[in-house]
C-alpha cells in the first residue's frame, strides 16, 4: 500500500490530470482514417505515450486511459465499433513501453506476432508482423536515443492494435500488403512526433518550474532541456 501511495500524491494526481486534459484535446485533432473502421489516428498518437516519460507507469497508463474514456464519453456513442473499442487498448501498451527500461514489456510485440501468425490470412502475409521486431531492436538503444525509445513504443501500440485488427476485421492479404509503406511512413511520423512532444514538453515543465510557477512531483531527463545562454 505505501508502494502505491508514491504514484498518487496529490502533485502526482495534479499532473494525471493534466495530461489526461491535454491528451483529450489532442484526440480532437484526427490525422487520418483507420482502414476497415470509423476509428481514426490523431494527434494523441504522438502525444498519449509521454505522460509515462514524467509521472512514471502507473499514473501514465491511467492519465492515457482517462484521456481515451473521456474521448469515448463524448464521442463514443456517434462512432461506436469495434474499431473505437480496439484503440482503447495499443496506446496503454505505448505507453508502459515509454515508461523505463522494463523487459517485461517485451512480450507485447511478441505476442502480437505470434498471434497474427496463427491467423490464416496473417499467415499469408507473415512478413507485416516483421513491424513488431522494431520494438525489441529498440530496447536495447533506448536510453541512449529518444527517437528509439519513441519508435519502439509506437510499434508496440502497432502490434496490439495489429494483432486485434486481424481477428475483428476480415481485410484480406493484399490489403495488408498495401498497408505496409503507409504504416512505414505513419509511424516514423508519430515516432518523430513523440520525441518533439516529450522534448517540448520537458522544456515547458523546466521553464515552469524555474520560474517557480509549478512544483514538480518528479524528475526531469536535464538531458532534453534546451540551455538558454546568458546574455
Amino acid at each position: 500500500m505505501k508502494s502505491l501511495s508514491k504514484f498518487f500524491t496529490k502533485e502526482a494526481l495534479l499532473f494525471v490530470a493534466l495530461f489526461a486534459v491535454l491528451g483529450f484535446l489532442a484526440l480532437q485533432v484526427p490525422v487520418t482514417q483507420l482502414m476497415g473502421s470509423k476509428a481514426k489516428f490523431t494527434l494523441f498518437d504522438a502525444f498519449g505515450p509521454i505522460a509515462s516519460g514524467f509521472v512514471g507507469t502507473v499514473p501514465g497508463v491511467i492519465a492515457v486511459f482517462l484521456m481515451q474514456f473521456a474521448n469515448f464519453l463524448v464521442h463514443g456513442a456517434k462512432v461506436v465499433d469495434a474499431g473505437t473499442i480496439i484503440r482503447f487498448f495499443p496506446m496503454l501498451f505505448a505507453t508502459w513501453y515509454f515508461s523505463k527500461r522494463s523487459r517485461a514489456v517485451l512480450v507485447i510485440p511478441v505476442i502480437a506476432i505470434v498471434a497474427f501468425l496463427a491467423h490464416p490470412i496473417g499467415r499469408e502475409v507473415w512478413y507485416y508482423s516483421l513491424f513488431w521486431l522494431i520494438p525489441l531492436v529498440c530496447h536495447a538503444f533506448r536510453e541512449r536515443f529518444l527517437f528509439a525509445r519513441s519508435l519502439g513504443a509506437t510499434f508496440t501500440a502497432h502490434a496490439v492494435g495489429g494483432a486485434l485488427w486481424i481477428y475483428t476485421f476480415t481485410l484480406p492479404a493484399t490489403v495488408w500488403q498495401s498497408l505496409i509503406p503507409i504504416v512505414a511512413l505513419e509511424r516514423l511520423i508519430f515516432a518523430i512526433g513523440i520525441s518533439v512532444m516529450y522534448v517540448v514538453v520537458t522544456n515547458i515543465l523546466h521553464v515552469l518550474s524555474e520560474k517557480k510557477i509549478v512544483t514538480l512531483p518528479f524528475a526531469l531527463n536535464t538531458k532534453y532541456i534546451r540551455r538558454r545562454s546568458s546574455v
